[in-house]
């Protein structure tokens, strides 16, 4: 009889009920979108399942990214978004998501890591300044420098492994090698330097990456092997020769808010979808400000303030459909707080002043 884990195409269903993903139940990758081979695997098989016990460790602790992965859930009437995950999954490709503020598009990483259980999310948050190699590693040779003249200095005959200087950054992270998919969310992508989405194009068409300074000094016996810090809290890796390939290509986040175009050669490594609106959809509305609130000690009054929600719900659609209105669902959690308070404004005025403050449109001028 067929295991209906393994049969099942959709491995995440994004409602809370999908099953933990294991090496048994993970869809088998493209053959030219394998990297690392299964016998070179077998030698580090040991190292690496050492390294996903501490991750599942660091996820049990994580609590507020498991909140965000438990609060967040994909209504039915959704299924694009589904669909596209578990095709990024099985097609080792990763996701571009674009989309209004507040559709979801950063919780969506939380909640493929909770829903799979594929350890704790490996963020990246992009600007102006990122750069891919920043986000790779980080080698820190002003402090090798400082320690070096401090040891001349003190005549001191110890010295720190050269991997103390290194530390692996979020997108070398998740392509280190994993017996199951790290997710890696690279948040706003869109806010990088023009040059960064083509800077990833090897990293996502080879699955690898080699540390230059690793690299320069392989031949020497000390060096063929160096243990440097990971991402993760307490991490620890060994890099051989100075390079990394990944045995599982990382479930890759990357989420947009429209800000800029990306080239055809980057979006053609990727799969692209655009998160459904929920501004104008009560139900989904109604289970975003429920799953934010219903908790702590208002998860005792939620009975009671369960008609104020909604009716606070139905004057945030109004406001949305109108021609010029921009709004957030984050706005719409900010106005049910403040009026669902014990202490809270009386007069119909005030409270129409503060509605008019928190859902002023994010287009429109102060």
């Amino acid at each position: 009889m067929t295991d209906p884990d393994r049969s099942s195409w959709q491995k995440f269903l994004g409602n809370g009920d999908s099953q933990p993903l294991t090496a048994e139940t993970l869809p088998e990758a493209p053959g030219w979108r394998q990297f690392m081979g299964k016998a070179d695997f077998a030698k580090i098989a040991e190292e690496a399942q050492t390294r996903w016990e501490q991750v599942k460790a660091l996820s049990k602790q994580d609590r507020r990214g498991k909140e965000r992965g438990t609060r967040f859930k994909i209504n039915a009437a959704y299924q694009e978004v589904t669909h596209a995950v578990n095709a990024a999954l099985h097609l080792r490709r990763p996701l571009l998501v674009t989309g209004k503020p507040g559709s979801g598009k950063t919780s969506l990483a939380y909640a493929i890591a909770h829903e799979l259980q594929l350890g704790i999310v490996l963020s990246w948050p992009v600007n102006a300044r990122s750069t891919v190699t920043d986000a790779l590693y980080r080698y820190d040779a002003v402090a090798r420098l400082q320690d070096a003249q401090l040891r001349r200095e003190r005549s001191l005959q110890r010295e720190r492994s050269m991997g103390d200087y290194f530390r692996i950054g979020p997108l070398g992270t998740a392509f280190l090698p994993w017996s199951l998919p790290r997710v890696l969310l690279v948040d706003e992508i869109d806010k990088c330097d023009i040059n960064l989405p083509n800077d990833l194009l090897n990293l996502f068409e080879e699955g690898s990456y080699e540390i230059p300074e690793l690299v320069r000094c392989k031949d020497e016996s000390e060096f063929q092997r160096v243990q440097v810090r990971t991402a993760d809290q307490d991490g620890r890796v060994e890099i051989a020769g100075g390079s990394v390939t990944c045995y599982q290509f990382p479930l890759v986040i990357m989420t947009s808010n429209g800000e800029r175009d990306f080239p055809p050669a980057f979006l053609r490594r990727c799969l692209r979808l655009r998160m459904p609106d929920p501004s104008q959809n009560k139900d989904a509305l109604t289970h975003i400000v429920e799953s934010h609130l219903k908790r702590g000690s208002d998860e005792e009054r939620w009975p009671r303030l369960k008609a104020d929600a909604a009716k606070l719900v139905e004057a945030f659609m109004e406001r949305g459909a109108s021609v010029n209105a921009n709004v957030a669902t984050d706005q719409l959690l900010n106005v049910v707080y403040l009026l669902t308070r014990e202490v809270k404004p009386e007069t119909p005025e005030e409270r129409e002043k503060l509605v008019n403050l928190l859902l002023k449109g994010l287009s429109e001028e102060d």
